[in-house]
């Protein structure tokens, strides 16, 4: 199905709009912490990745969630904690990724991360098969662009105990979302955002001092001058209009060949839902694209089993349980 604008997110009356359900998600699932028991993973890749398991007493025989954060996110983010624990109640095993040098994997690899590593996760779901057959992916925002562009730029290397992928508010056209930031509207988003980066660029300096230049991030003000001076020369672009074009998920969308569910709302503050939808989509149905009035970004607030009123979780989780379970059917069929 190309496009599917479902009536099953309701949310109450009063919570209705782009920037309500946007402040509402953070609002309700500020307090979230995960408390589970966790141990580290440590990924080699082309550079050392923190991942953070939490396993059920059979995890062997458990299917396992790779939560992937977005833009300025860790394993600590608290729309990822709420996916994770309605997971985990539902008997799955959860790992929690952080990006290169996101959260406390800064000491393990103070790097930039940016919107292309796509081999990043790939080498996350090979050590998350690991742990058993059959996983599911859950990418927010920037983390559902990457989890897109793995799917369809990395076909072949794809492990085969991938389920599917579920993609929240994914920003699939890189330059359409910068563009969108820099509006007055926006302001309070980009200056948290932008506060958020320059702090993180500061810390990488400090790590790798012959690396980062000092007090490069020091003129950027907005996500674009940003991504011009830092993330573009540091990740290997020309430019910020470069970087933007390589790492859109959107372009490579038709390219997926795995069950994809994207949630998309149309008063996204963030990313404009047209950057999202005008993209094609592959012929066999495979990715589902359901697109709703409202939502905000990462938002979806609304009457949930899931904590933190998130109603994104639940969707996706019973997306991912669906896939699970129909191929536990047909293996069972084929035994």
């Amino acid at each position: 199905m190309a496009s599917d604008r479902s009536n099953q997110f309701r949310p109450l009356p009063m919570t209705v709009g782009g920037h309500r359900q946007t402040l509402l998600g953070y609002w309700h699932r500020r307090f979230l912490h995960w408390t589970l028991p966790t141990r580290d993973m440590i990924v080699d890749a082309e550079v050392r990745l923190l991942l953070r398991a939490s396993l059920q007493s059979d995890a062997s025989s458990k299917p396992t969630l790779l939560l992937v954060h977005g833009l300025g996110g860790s394993d600590r983010g608290t729309y990822a904690i709420a996916t994770g624990l309605l997971a985990w109640s539902m008997g799955w095993n959860v790992v929690r990724m952080n990006m290169r040098g996101a959260g406390d994997s800064a000491s393990l690899c103070p790097r930039l991360y940016n919107a292309g590593l796509d081999t990043d996760l790939v080498a996350a779901l090979v050590a998350t098969g690991e742990i058993s057959p059959h996983v599911g992916v859950i990418g927010f925002s920037l983390g559902g662009n990457l989890a897109l562009l793995a799917l369809s730029r990395r076909t072949k290397s794809i492990p085969a105990s991938l389920l599917g992928v579920v993609a929240v508010s994914p920003p699939a056209d890189l330059a359409a979302c910068a563009h969108e930031l820099e509006q007055p509207s926006n302001r309070v988003y980009e200056t948290y955002i932008m506060r958020s980066m320059r702090k993180s660029y500061r810390r990488r300096q400090r790590l790798l001092p012959e690396f980062y230049e000092r007090g490069r991030e020091r003129g950027a003000r907005t996500i674009r001058q940003f991504d011009d001076a830092i993330t573009a020369p540091y990740g290997g672009f020309r430019n910020a209009d470069d970087y933007y074009a390589r790492c859109s998920c959107g372009p490579h969308l038709q390219h997926i060949r795995h069950p994809v569910l994207m949630l998309v709302a149309q008063d996204d503050p963030l990313i404009p839902c047209e950057s999202v939808v005008h993209w094609p989509l592959p012929a066999s149905g495979i990715v589902r694209r359901e697109v709703f009035n409202t939502g905000g970004h990462v938002g979806f607030v609304a009457p949930t089993v899931a904590p933190g009123h998130f109603w994104a979780a639940e969707r996706g989780m019973r997306f991912l349980a669906d896939l699970e379970r129909r191929l536990a059917s047909s293996t069972s069929s084929f035994a």
